[in-house]
């Protein structure tokens, strides 16, 4: 039996979390639909769902838990919770930058921060960048703080030529 995550994500979607669900494990190469829940007519008073709706979806991200639900529109997502994806390389940010960002909101977009189609921010940043802004005095850093705040989907290279300077 497998181990239980002790805390996990928990996304409320309208109605959208099964196709949520698709989407993220068809972008993130370690991962799958564990399962999914439907409504049932007990209680369809109170989530006005059709019964045999998907209700929750549970899916892993590179082994991270998530369980996604349709909850109506009552609540939205905002940039107060994001989740951060660490990059190896200049092609992994292209990566998942291109794909979480399609559909999504182009002016919800800066310092490697974007907000995908279903509202839900995330920040695409390559590993070793927060090396870079580690001395707040130093000139180097702050050579690359501003370079970063000029970029939407953060470029390596340049991040580290202004660094270098």
């Amino acid at each position: 039996m497998a181990q239980l995550q002790k805390i996990t994500s928990f996304l409320w979607f309208d109605s959208q979390a099964g196709e949520a669900a698709e989407f993220y494990t068809g972008i993130f190469k370690n991962s799958r639909i564990v399962a999914t829940t439907k409504y049932t007519e007990a209680g369809k008073d109170q989530h006005k769902r059709p019964p045999g709706s998907v209700m929750t979806a549970q899916f892993e991200l590179e082994g991270q838990s998530f369980t996604a639900l349709n909850g109506g529109p009552l609540f939205k997502f905002t940039e107060a919770v994001s989740f951060v994806i660490h990059c190896a390389d200049q092609a992994e940010v292209d990566h998942y930058w291109d794909k979480l960002s399609a559909g999504g909101d182009p002016k919800a977009q800066q310092c490697g921060w974007l907000k995908d189609k279903f509202g839900l921010s995330w920040q695409i940043v390559p590993t070793g960048m927060a090396k870079m802004f580690e001395n707040p005095k130093s000139k180097a850093t702050e050579r690359a703080f501003a370079a970063m705040m000029e970029m939407k989907k953060l470029d390596i290279a340049a991040l580290k030529a202004a660094y270098k300077g």
